[in-house]
């Protein structure tokens, strides 16, 4: 229970953050996509840590193996199962966690629910295990490229308080990737990098905003009532490591409006109903409306920092814990790829879905 996501592109991950692996089984995927290593890797190496000095220094080459599902370069319809190798486990840097819970971390809550947790860097637990969603997700991003000509973007527009502007229209993956903290405007994100720095020279850390684009969804797509789009993606994103909001559109800043300046009028543009505005995000009754769908993910600073604090231990006595091992001092650069990865296979289990219900993409 609760490794699997979608109804028709379904996705398992497997894995903890210092066993042998990690990996996903992807089944629903159509047949006869073009479909290699080269086409996955991409996007392993954008969430890879070790990228740059702001983020964790955990040396993983991330290589991805096909070990089914493809054949002479082509799915087959059949389960795509996805390996991707442990190879920088220190698992004593979490020896101290055996013993004790660490704050805002889901220590405790494991040991609560099951009894027994892999506590060697958080097992399950871990941002580790999204690298098999991301994989996964690679493969939904060239479906809905190839076959639905979608695309998605995502980029850090926040850290801690420091805001950053980008046009959801036009935003490129080459603008997010131009920085290593992945935000589109240089000017804001050489001070975000100086943050990011600074916090992490004084052992804490920040959080911020991913915001994400998904452009060219036809109008159509989503279910009416508990699997609306926008439910969906909101259940995706905040099944992430460290998310902790979502909004569309216009969001909560919507609420300061009235219905008369908020409202998304309709107007023909050739043969296509547009709408003037765009506070919707793209999806209205829980259905695409053919607009680019827009949406923030707020994500908490790093739970783990390297200050003494005050914890429980495993015996639940008082005491305390000081971080160790390496760790991102903000996930926001390596979280882009993630909710891109979660948006793409929302998305690509929604086209599968219209075209099962309509015959029609």
């Amino acid at each position: 229970m609760g490794n699997t996501w979608g109804h028709l592109f379904r996705v398992t991950t497997w894995g903890e953050s210092h066993g042998g692996a990690v990996g996903a089984v992807v089944d629903g995927c159509p047949p006869r996509l073009p479909l290699s290593e080269a086409d996955i890797q991409p996007d392993l190496d954008r969430r890879a840590p070790g990228q740059s000095a702001i983020v964790s220094q955990r040396k993983e080459s991330d290589t991805v193996k096909i070990l089914s599902g493809v054949f002479e370069g082509q799915t087959l319809g059949t389960p795509i199962s996805l390996l991707i190798p442990n190879e920088d486990m220190r698992s004593g840097d979490y020896r101290e966690i055996k013993e004790k819970y660490r704050p805002s971390h889901a220590d405790y809550t494991y040991d609560a629910k099951y009894g027994v947790r892999d506590w060697r860097g958080g097992g399950r637990t871990s941002a580790r295990e999204t690298a098999g969603r991301v994989a996964a997700a690679a493969i939904a991003r060239k479906l809905l490229a190839v076959r639905f000509d979608v695309t998605v973007v995502a980029w850090v527009s926040k850290v801690g308080s420091l805001v950053a502007e980008a046009d959801p229209e036009s935003v490129t993956r080459e603008h997010v990737d131009a920085t290593p903290i992945r935000c589109p405007d240089l000017a804001v994100a050489a001070r975000m990098i100086a943050a990011v720095e600074a916090a992490r020279k004084d052992g804490d850390s920040l959080g911020g905003i991913v915001s994400c684009a998904v452009r060219g969804c036809p109008p159509g797509w989503g279910e009416p009532v508990f699997d609306r789009l926008e439910a969906d993606l909101a259940k995706a994103v905040l099944s992430l490591p460290a998310s902790k909001g979502f909004e569309i559109g216009s969001g909560f800043a919507g609420t300061d409006l009235r219905g008369s300046e908020h409202n998304d009028e309709f107007f023909m543009d050739g043969p296509r109903v547009r709408t003037r505005g765009n506070r919707s995000g793209g999806v209205q009754g829980g259905i695409t409306n053919g607009e680019t769908i827009y949406f923030r993910v707020a994500f908490k600073p790093t739970a783990t920092i390297m200050r003494e604090q005050h914890t429980v231990s495993v015996h639940h006595e008082d005491t305390t814990i000081t971080g160790r091992g390496r760790h991102d001092p903000c996930v926001l650069p390596r979280a882009v790829p993630m909710v891109e990865a979660m948006t793409a296979l929302v998305i690509a289990d929604h086209a599968l879905r219209h075209r099962a219900v309509t015959g029609r993409d």
